[in-house]
């Protein structure tokens, strides 16, 4: 397959305006395709390198050579040209990865090279594109879209499902079931507004706290233990605590759903960022335990000596994780059979004040009855956190791309400083609606004080609400700090800058 067909199918799924047109698009990609190469097909199209880091950075990518006239490169040719420049180290590695870059680039004609510019660039969003996939995958293939839900669920890759599907047809997917060792996507959960909306929806649930950590797998078999992040990324030799807690576990063979967090000295928990910078590192992991140890803790269990857990009940598979890990070693819940009973609403609320009193993020609430979504934001988790918001003001905002290009949409976020100028913390370009767009592009066009190549610079007048999740530290900004999941909740055309939150109240919520 040629990268043209990836780079003209991209552009049409941005454009196109529903659900059936996207799937329609995917599935006569995917009937074109070989076999061999929907792994990468599909990487790319969800705006990802199979390679992951490359080297390549912006700055390579301001000057390009002139396109090529007609469209020749393969699938093959480009992820064989990433290949090699990610292997690309040493003195003059810089001159040599812009000297490969410049000759795959030569090789594109235009149109394709504007598809390779976003996707090294991170640029290139294509919305709910894997769900999209799979049901275009289907599609190909003449198979059940559930089924092939639960194939990439469990075979933790749609390129893989895809490559047997494509090749083998819909029997291939019966090959595809959980196995002790190899990661399956997690379940997560969807968004209540409060606890009492959360039991009102699912009725007999267990309320758990949500603790800001990294998400972990654990599988056990005999003596080999792994463990995967929830992008499925094995960091057994990382996470050493959670390895011991797994090989300490009343079971021969068992599969764990958790976190792992950092704990202060008083039994708070540390800041994400700690725990993630911890995790991330590959050096030096005994030295780093000692400096900060991570508790591992676990709330599910998808397999347990032979038995698959999947669709069991969660208050079958609760019970099950009881038997194997110790009470210090689960999170920490209580169970509602009848959420009608209002001393039962009324403990599930002391509850969850006492998780926030104690530093955790909220609770999540867990139908009784239901099974294991995995891969899915399932309905019958639900989320509650407290949500927070600040009033920031605009200082620049840049174009965006696929449907939103042409409108100016990814907004650069200030918070006031004592001297009256504006810090910035971060952008965003979530919760504006298509009206607000085509509102903030004609006002920030008339507002604007220089238009750049990227986007428009404003005058620090128009302040916006902003929700979050919370304050992390940064390198990246000026004051050292950003907000983590930040989305446009309404301008505050009622508000002048002066009266924008400051910088000293962000950090605030950082301690």
């Amino acid at each position: 397959m040629l990268l043209a067909d990836i780079a003209r199918t991209s552009a049409r799924i941005a454009a196109a305006p529903g659900r059936n047109e996207k799937v329609a698009l995917l599935a006569g990609l995917f009937g074109r395709a070989e076999p061999a190469e929907v792994p990468v097909v599909v990487t790319y199209l969800a705006g990802r390198l199979p390679q992951r880091r490359t080297g390549v950075g912006w700055r390579s990518l301001r000057t390009l050579p002139p396109p090529a006239a007609a469209p020749s490169l393969t699938v093959p040719d480009v992820d064989a040209a990433f290949s090699s420049l990610a292997e690309v180290s040493g003195k003059g590695a810089q001159a040599e990865r812009k000297r490969r870059l410049d000759a795959l680039l030569a090789s594109a004609t235009e149109e394709e090279q504007r598809f390779l510019v976003r996707l090294i660039g991170g640029e290139l969003r294509q919305g709910a594109l894997d769900a999209f996939a799979v049901e275009g995958l289907a599609a190909a293939v003449g198979a059940e879209p559930g089924e092939v839900r639960r194939a990439v669920m469990l075979g933790g890759s749609l390129g893989t499902v895809a490559q047997a599907l494509l090749a083998e047809g819909p029997d291939a997917l019966a090959r595809f079931r959980l196995e002790v060792g190899r990661p399956v996507l997690p379940m997560l959960a969807q968004t209540a507004k409060d606890v009492d909306e959360a039991l009102d929806k699912l009725g007999p649930c267990a309320v758990e706290e949500k603790l800001d950590g990294i998400r972990v797998q654990v599988h056990k078999d005999g003596e080999q233990v792994r463990v995967y992040t929830r992008t499925l990324e094995e960091i057994t030799d990382r996470l050493p605590e959670a390895a011991e807690v797994a090989r300490r576990a009343d079971a021969a063979r068992v599969v764990l759903d958790g976190e792992v967090i950092a704990l202060r000295e008083d039994g708070r928990p540390r800041p994400f960022q700690e725990v993630s910078g911890r995790v991330a590192s590959r050096l030096d992991v005994a030295g780093a335990s000692s400096e900060l140890p991570l508790h591992p803790v676990f709330f599910d269990v998808l397999h347990l000596d032979g038995a698959d857990l999947l669709d069991a009940p969660a208050s079958e598979r609760h019970a099950a994780l009881a038997r194997v890990l110790p009470e210090p070693l689960r999170v920490r819940g209580v169970a509602v059979p009848d959420p009608a009973d209002g001393a039962a609403r009324a403990a599930v609320r002391e509850f969850a004040g006492e998780v926030l009193a104690r530093g955790h993020e909220g609770v999540v609430v867990k139908a009784l009855e239901a099974g294991y979504s995995a891969g899915r934001r399932g309905a019958s988790w639900l989320k509650v956190k407290p949500v927070h918001t600040l009033d920031l003001v605009v200082l620049a905002a840049e174009w965006g791309n696929g449907r939103r290009a042409g409108k100016l949409s990814n907004l650069h976020l200030g918070a006031r400083r004592e001297d009256g100028t504006f810090a910035m913390l971060g952008k965003t370009f979530k919760g504006l609606t298509d009206a607000l767009l085509a509102w903030q592009t004609e006002r920030f066009r008339e507002l604007a004080v220089e238009e750049r190549s990227w986007g428009v610079v404003l005058p620090p007048e128009l302040v916006v609400e902003i929700a979050f999740d919370g304050v992390q530290r940064s390198t990246r900004y000026p004051e050292g700090v950003t907000l983590r999941f930040a989305r446009v909740v309404r301008y505050r055309d009622e508000k002048r800058p002066e009266e924008a939150d400051t910088v000293e109240a962000v950090t605030a919520l950082l301690r």
